[in-house]
């Protein structure tokens, strides 16, 4: 039988520092302003709150490049990760457009595994912070999952 699962947490894109957990892997010979080409590797820390000394429940891994010449609209492959509570072990799979400087974006549950086996439905993410200088963001997201 389905059912259906709404999560929130927040995720921490950290560029800058000593510790960054997003890095740039490959760069475009010729810069755009919007840095399309550019590809980073990620492993996100996901929290309950913004503050990012909250909770720690899981980790966004994968990847996302900046696939717009005219606006910030990224194409995100990631997994989700769960590492505490009821969901530890399991998996959400998002891929799609996010077009960062929309205030809510809609993104695609693709799948999913242990509780979340043969997930779909869709993530709302909303910006908490953005430092444009260090590239670091806080974003909040609201998961809504059917498996």
């Amino acid at each position: 039988k389905e059912q259906t699962t709404t999560l929130q947490f927040n995720f921490h894109d950290i560029q800058s520092g000593k510790s960054p957990t997003a890095v740039p892997i490959a760069k475009p010979m010729n810069q755009n302003p919007t840095g399309f080409g550019e590809l980073i590797m990620m492993d996100d820390p996901l929290t309950v709150g913004p503050d990012p000394k909250s909770k720690l429940v899981g980790r966004a891994q994968g990847l996302y490049g900046i696939a717009c010449q005219d606006e910030m609209s990224l194409i995100m492959a990631l997994s989700y990760s769960f590492i505490d509570g009821p969901y530890k072990g399991s998996t959400i799979s998002i891929m799609g457009r996010n077009s960062v400087m929309h205030p809510v974006r809609e993104l695609p549950v693709v799948g999913g595994t242990g509780l979340f086996r043969m997930a779909r439905g869709y993530a709302l993410a909303h910006t908490y912070s953005f430092d444009t200088k260090a590239g670091d963001a806080i974003v909040g997201y609201n998961v809504t999952i059917i498996h």
